[in-house]
């Protein structure tokens, strides 16, 4: 009728929009004043209204006749996702310029938060009308008269009260708890009054926390605005850890209800009819305890986010447990039961060790909260607006340091649910990244369950599954690199799946930390009660602590007869390594005790040599037990070093690479051992798009982004370079962003070799030794290149002694060193773009050939066809390893 409540309607329209399938217009009318509210999915909301007069305009009259003719025309033009952007650019430049000014950053973040929760509180209804907007316009040109305003309009949002002639809400919640103002400058005012023209009713709560965490690291501030969390990234996580069961539940539920709803309808009927009673219905009663029962199930089930942040996780998590308690009560509101939102966000609970990160959270998940309130037609808190959540805890999620000499496991709150996006750190960096003592201790309460070479997420991991095992979580779902399903880091799913199982993993997933792409792995488990399994997707029986479904390759052994043959290169721990002609120079230059020193220098690689060309580049090298003394008489090389490297080395936390800073920190003496009696060793990258194995010769330092292999013979590269080994090791390898990453113990020390015959072995060396003769012809053609011998003195004992000739008395000679270099500039212009990772992109298709004689000659080796699936490879390749590894453990029973 006229004259009716619009906004009443309007809001009980939200409440049942789903039941009438989500139309992308909500139209609301007292038969005088038309309102028209879009509705589009993922857009930010408009209005269009005018009453009957207004009809008369053509503008009005044209929409409302596409309400009924073209709905689509009335869709804004903006996402909430672009509105999101565009807010997040204007806030990001005043904490550039507040940074500029020197503004402490905690002070400038806590500042912007409380600017950014006024638009959104004016947007959504929670401040008098365009008060916060109103305030800007009167002192956009007067800084100080703005601050006074801020400071007085934060005071009454602390407690409530007036502001002016204008009646506050109570916020309370902290974030008001001070009134603290930073004057702004006129751009800033400018900028800020930019960002509130936008309606931050619509802005995705994470900008908050994502502007937040950018604002207080300097080294951010590049990304201000450019990145937030992605939703559909966290509900990938969320749906099946949380919502599945739930919702499982919810269709029993309501499966049950839909069986009593006929008897209900039955007994109305006769209460109906002339003369019939009126009295208690038992399906009824029934009917409404299962609904009213499942609705405060959802308002207690709890949910844990042990690595919180700024709450992205747990306000999503809210919002999904918003909507299904929203269908709940809309199931019953049509079924004659009426019902309220139950759900809080008090049933959350979080960790963060990051004090204004935990404030924040709270923040952000009361935000997300009111923002579904005012969407889907409820009416958010009231007095105060934000309670605090007490649950969510400032404190270290894996290490209690409240007593420093007896570091202990912290207790985490019990929750239904664990969920979250623990701190993305690789196990050789936490000493650099968390220093000796925390990691001293950590190391000491989690040794028995986590390998010190894991990374920092694994603890969280590790953690989650202790949680379930002690029946404290009933599942578990969390990210990690997708290193997580190799190495150090897959005996903590080992774990997972001794105690319980793994029941959803997304195995490679691109993300977004910090601006840049990494790749995560996803990770669902629970006690082992969740029946169907999902991988990436897909329905499966299984799924490995690798993350796959095939073959449990996992559980492959490391052979004895593998041993001592792979080792990391060398770390240098400073600048050691020098351009060539440095390095010539030094060589040619004489030492007080008469050695050359070329002892102490020989070429040294890192993984770019090996994927694109040779640098040139050499390393000064004391060994692993020179003493001071002795390294001091090689007087240039010596000189160097404790110029350019033993300054950094005298502030390294390490004891011993203080002491001994003329050393390398890792010589890898047992590398040394093994390559010395070879003329050329195999070698190949940790890291690389492709699996690439290269000679190099004797006496060449490895870097520690390589490998070294201490075998020479063409049967070894063969079979390393073969699909077999490839796929081996790229199913037991982990990954760096998009690159396969080698480890030996997990890719080569637990790869079968064929037993073959001598022909077999022949083949395999000659197809192996054809392709590297290719590759090496188009890598150095011998129309572009020379050949060269470099001459300098050298010791018969030392590193370079297969190359001396004529030593004299003392054993120093003449090294002749053989290689091959550009023909001139213009050729070694043309040469540096011959790298071989320009040649197995383009796969030419004599090294296709090349690549096919080597695998068949290789499956010949093995008894195989050569047209088994990478699977199938996998299969009989892991049957062996264990086989191999039973023999093997045989034979030592048998000896002892």
């Amino acid at each position: 009728g006229k004259h009716k409540d619009l906004v009443a309607a309007y809001r009980q329209l939200l409440q049942y929009r789903e039941a009438l399938e989500n139309p992308p217009l909500l139209v609301v009318c007292d038969l005088d004043r038309f309102e028209i509210h879009t509705n589009f999915t993922g857009t930010v909301k408009k209005v269009y209204a005018f009453d009957l007069a207004g009809l008369a305009e053509p503008a009005n009259l044209d929409v409302l006749r596409r309400v009924f003719t073209d709905p689509d025309s009335l869709k804004p033009g903006k996402t909430a996702e672009l509105i999101t952007r565009e807010a997040a650019e204007r806030i990001g430049q005043i904490a550039d310029s507040m940074y500029v000014r020197k503004i402490p950053a905690p002070r400038a973040a806590h500042f912007l938060m409380k600017l950014m929760f006024c638009m959104f509180a004016e947007d959504i209804g929670l401040l008098p009308e365009k008060l916060f907007s109103r305030i800007l316009a009167n002192s956009k040109n007067d800084p100080p008269r703005l601050a006074n305003q801020l400071t007085a309009l934060f005071t009454a949002m602390a407690t409530g009260g007036d502001f002016g002639a204008e009646t506050v809400l109570h916020f309370n919640g902290g974030l008001f708890a001070d009134a603290d103002v930073i004057v702004p400058t006129i751009s800033e005012i400018q900028h800020l009054s930019d960002a509130s023209i936008h309606n931050w009713a619509d802005v995705e709560p994470s900008i908050f926390g994502t502007l937040f965490e950018r604002t207080l690291d300097p080294a951010k501030r590049s990304q201000i605005g450019a990145h937030y969390t992605s939703r559909e990234d966290i509900l990938t996580l969320l749906e099946p850890v949380v919502m599945a069961p739930l919702r499982r539940e919810w269709a029993d539920v309501r499966e049950k209800c839909d069986a009593l709803w006929p008897k209900i309808q039955e007994e109305s009927r006769k209460d109906a009819k002339p003369g019939g009673r009126r009295k208690a219905s038992k399906p009824r009663a029934a009917f409404d305890k299962l609904v009213s029962d499942f609705v405060q199930r959802l308002a207690h089930v709890r949910i844990l986010d042990p690595a919180c942040g700024s709450g992205n996780f747990l306000y999503v998590a809210i919002n999904l447990l918003l909507d299904l308690e929203k269908e709940v009560i809309a199931y019953g509101a049509s079924h004659g039961l009426t019902q309220l939102p139950q759900v809080r966000p008090t049933q959350l609970a979080g960790i963060e060790i990051n004090p204004y990160a935990q404030e924040l959270a709270q923040v952000v998940i009361w935000i997300g909260y009111i923002q579904w309130m005012h969407h889907n037609g409820f009416n958010p808190p009231r007095n105060p607006v934000l309670d605090p959540i007490e649950s969510i805890c400032c404190m270290d999620a894996i290490l209690d340091l409240s007593d420093p000499q007896h570091p202990s496991e912290p207790e985490w709150p019990e929750a239904d649910f664990i969920v979250g996006n623990p701190p993305f750190l690789g196990g050789k960096l936490l000493r650099a990244n968390l220093g000796d003592d925390y990691v001293d201790g950590m190391f000491k309460v989690w040794d028995d369950r986590v390998p010190r070479e894991a990374d920092l997420c694994c603890y969280w991991f590790e953690k989650g599954r202790q949680a379930i095992e002690r029946e404290r979580a009933t599942r578990v779902g969390l990210l990690a690199t997708q290193g997580i399903r190799g190495g150090a880091n897959r005996e903590v799913l080992k774990r997972i799946k001794a105690s319980g199982d793994i029941f959803f993993a997304v195995s490679d997933r691109d993300w977004i930390l910090d601006g840049a792409s990494v790749h995560v792995s996803m990770v669902g488990f629970d006690c082992g009660r969740e029946t169907p399994k999902v991988l990436d997707g897909a329905n499966v029986l299984s799924i490995f602590a690798n993350l796959s479904s095939q073959t449990d390759i996992a559980s492959a052994v490391r052979l004895q007869v593998n041993s001592d043959i792979a080792f990391m290169g060398t770390t240098k721990g400073g600048s050691f390594d020098i351009a060539e002609p440095k390095a010539l120079a030094f060589i040619r230059s004489p030492n007080p005790h008469g050695r050359p020193n070329s002892d102490v220098l020989v070429p040294w690689v890192n993984g770019r040599d090996l994927t694109d060309r040779l640098r040139g580049m050499w390393i000064i090298d004391f060994g692993p037990e020179m003493s001071e003394e002795s390294a001091s008489r090689y007087e240039a090389p010596f000189q160097f070093v404790l110029e350019n490297v033993k300054p950094d080395r005298d502030t390294n936390a390490r004891e011993t690479y203080r002491r001994f800073w003329w050393r390398h920190v890792e010589p890898r003496p047992a590398m040394r051992v093994a390559l010395e009696p070879l003329g050329r060793f195999l070698s190949t990258t940790r890291v690389s798009k492709h699996r690439l194995f290269v000679w190099l010769k004797s006496p060449t330092q490895p870097d520690s982004a390589t490998f070294a292999f201490a075998r020479e013979d063409d049967l070894f590269l063969g079979i390393l370079h073969s699909r077999l080994h490839e796929a081996w090791a790229l199913k037991l390898g982990t990954r760096l962003e998009t690159r396969p990453r080698y480890t030996p113990t997990t890719c080569f020390e637990t790869f079968p070799f064929p037993e073959s015959t001598a022909d077999q072995r022949e083949a395999i060396a000659e197809a192996a030794g054809e392709l590297d003769h290719l590759r090496s012809g188009w890598l150095n053609p011998p129309e572009w290149t020379r050949k060269e011998i470099l001459e300098f003195p050298g010791s018969a004992d030392g590193p370079w002694r297969r190359y001396v000739t004529n030593p004299d008395a003392r054993g120093i000679g003449l090294v002749r060193y053989p290689r091959v270099v550009p023909k001139d500039a213009a050729t070694a212009k043309q040469l540096a773009k011959r790298t071989l990772t320009n040649l197995y992109n383009e796969r030419p298709t004599w090294l296709d050939i090349a690549h096919r004689k080597l695998d068949e000659a290789v499956f010949a080796a093995y008894g195989w066809p050569p047209d088994l699936t990478d699977d199938q490879i996998l299969e009989r390749l892991l049957a062996l390893n264990l086989e191999r590894a039973m023999n093997s453990a045989q034979l030592r029973a048998t000896k002892t």
